[in-house]
C-alpha cells in the first residue's frame, strides 16, 4: 500500500514538472487606469524617480529601505536601485526612453531572485483625462514555470498594479 502511494506522489510530482516545462517562456501583465489629469500632469511622477515614493505601492513596504539615485536626474538615463527588507528586496530601474505618451525602463531585480523585466507606461490622453497602461514583460525560467502552476503571474502582480496606479492617479490629480 504505502509503495503504491509513493509511486502515485512520483508520478504526480513527474506531471507537475512536465506541465511547468509546457509553460511559455516569458510573461506580460498589464494594468490601466484613467486619470483625470492631462498627460503632462501625470509624465513628471513617472519619469522622475524621486516622485515615485507617492505613488509606487513598494515604497511603504521598507521604511528603512536604501535609495541610490543616478545618471540624469529624469527621464532617459535616469536610474534608481533600492536594498531593502524581504518584502523589496534589491534592484535596479533604469529609463531607456521617455516620451511624452510613453515611459520604457529597464528593471533587474537582484533579490530574492536574478530575473530583469521590462516595465512600461503608455499615456492615453483622452478629453480631460489621460488613461496609463503598465505593463511588464520578462522572461519565465523554469522554477518561475513551476511556481506558476500554483500561482498566476496576474494574482501575484495584479493587486500592486492596481494599487500604484490609484496611488498615481491620486498623486497627480492632486497635482493639478
Amino acid at each position: 500500500m504505502f509503495k503504491k502511494i509513493a509511486i502515485v506522489i512520483a508520478a504526480l510530482i513527474v506531471g507537475i514538472c512536465i506541465f511547468a516545462a509546457t509553460k511559455p517562456d516569458t510573461f506580460h501583465f498589464e494594468r490601466a487606469m484613467t486619470i483625470n489629469a492631462s498627460p503632462d500632469k501625470v509624465e513628471p511622477f513617472l519619469i522622475d524617480f524621486h516622485k515615485w515614493q507617492a505613488w509606487s505601492p513598494w515604497e511603504k513596504l521598507d521604511p528603512n529601505m536604501k535609495r541610490t539615485y543616478s545618471g540624469a536626474e529624469s527621464g532617459t538615463g535616469a536610474i534608481y536601485a533600492w536594498e531593502g527588507n524581504s518584502d523589496v528586496g534589491a534592484g535596479r530601474m533604469e529609463i531607456t526612453n521617455a516620451i511624452s505618451t510613453q515611459v520604457d525602463i529597464d528593471l533587474d531585480f537582484m533579490a530574492p531572485m536574478e530575473t530583469s523585466n521590462k516595465t512600461k507606461f503608455v499615456l492615453t490622453p483622452g478629453a480631460n483625462a489621460t488613461t496609463v497602461t503598465w505593463s511588464m514583460d520578462g522572461p519565465m525560467p523554469y522554477m518561475s514555470k513551476l511556481m506558476t502552476v500554483f500561482v498566476s503571474m496576474e494574482s501575484l502582480l495584479s493587486k500592486d498594479f492596481e494599487m500604484g496606479l490609484a496611488n498615481l492617479k491620486a498623486a497627480a490629480e492632486t497635482a493639478t
